[in-house]
C-alpha cells in the first residue's frame, strides 16, 4: 500500500492540530485524493514532516477511527476504509470543470488568490450560513 496524503498545520488557525488532521482527512475523502486501501502517514512521518507531536496525529486517527473513515492494522498502519466522495466532486464532473472555469475568469479578471478565497467565502456562508469553514487541505501526492 502507499502513503497519499501529506498534512498543512497552520498553527494560526486557531484550530487544534488533531482537528486540522481529521479535516484534512475528510476533505480528501470527499474530494477523491483518498480511497479505501490508502494508508495514511505513521505519527512519525507526520512529526517528521510538520513537527506535530506523534500523539497530536494518533488522537487525530482515533478520532477518524471512531468515525469509521480508517482501521488501525497493528503493525500495518492506518488505512482508509470508506470513501466520502460524492460524483459531483470527481475532478472530471462538470460541477468542478465550471468551479475552475470561474477561477480562470477571476484570474483573468485581476483578482488575488486572496480575492477568489475572500470571495468564496463570503458566497459560501451565505449559502451555507450553518457550517464552519473547514481549515487546510490535504493534498494527493504519489508516493
Amino acid at each position: 500500500m502507499k502513503s497519499v496524503v501529506v498534512f498543512r498545520i497552520d498553527r494560526r488557525s486557531g484550530v487544534a492540530t488533531y482537528l486540522q488532521i481529521v479535516r484534512q482527512v475528510e476533505q480528501a475523502l470527499r474530494m477523491g485524493a483518498l480511497e479505501e486501501g490508502d494508508r495514511l502517514p505513521t505519527a512519525a512521518q507526520v512529526a517528521a514532516d510538520t513537527k506535530v507531536n506523534p500523539n497530536t496525529t494518533l488522537k487525530a486517527y482515533r478520532e477518524l477511527e471512531r468515525a469509521g473513515l480508517v482501521e488501525v492494522r497493528q503493525g500495518a498502519g492506518t488505512f482508509i476504509t470508506r470513501s466520502l466522495a460524492r460524483p459531483q466532486s470527481a475532478p472530471d464532473s462538470p460541477l468542478r470543470a465550471s468551479l475552475a472555469e470561474w477561477m480562470d475568469r477571476a484570474r483573468a479578471e485581476g483578482l488575488s488568490g486572496q480575492d477568489v478565497s475572500d470571495l468564496f467565502h463570503s458566497a459560501f456562508g451565505a449559502a451555507y450560513p450553518s457550517e464552519a469553514f473547514g481549515a487546510g487541505y490535504a493534498g494527493k501526492t504519489e508516493g
